[in-house]
């Protein structure tokens, strides 16, 4: 698990004044200097695709993002296809570019963090170019206090 986050860190932010806060569990949480950021972030348990993509919830001072979720899908996907997370028994339609997916808005951010932190997995789902679903799941185990450690963070800043 310790080399998947360091994985992480390869692709999640520029080297850089990163500062690992932490690791709980399958999802980590950081810190970036420039931009200022604060994040918990983890790879999917089983990527639906050939690359690992990633999950993060982050927070971000000088913008007015707080706890605001982005996917890295594991493989580009049919842009006329919706993308789908499911955490626990919720559902939540994600705003999506080729391999990248957010909430729609703020109070989607909320109520999909407040999801986060009562199940024990997610999934994101979508469909790749040709037709084929996929499906990126992720353990929830360490999330709500990566979320938590992540957020603390960036107080003040």
């Amino acid at each position: 698990m310790i080399r998947a986050l360091s994985l992480l860190l390869a692709v999640a932010a520029p080297a850089g004044g990163r500062e690992t806060i932490g690791v709980y569990q399958g999802w980590g949480a950081f810190r970036d200097a420039a931009p200022a950021r604060c994040y918990a972030i983890a790879r999917p348990v089983r990527a639906g695709g050939r690359t690992g993509g990633w999950a993060s919830v982050a927070t971000w001072p000088g913008r007015p993002l707080r706890a605001s979720l982005h996917v890295r899908l594991s493989r580009a996907r049919d842009r006329s296809a919706p993308v789908t997370l499911t955490v626990g028994e919720r559902r939540f339609a994600l705003v999506a570019g080729a391999t990248d997916a957010w909430a729609a808005d703020s109070p989607s951010d909320r109520a999909i963090v407040a999801a986060l932190r009562s199940a024990r997995s997610m999934s994101v789902e979508a469909v790749a170019p040709g037709g084929r679903p996929f499906a990126d799941v992720y353990l929830l185990a360490g999330a709500a206090t990566a979320i938590d450690a992540a957020g603390l963070a960036c107080v003040g800043r």
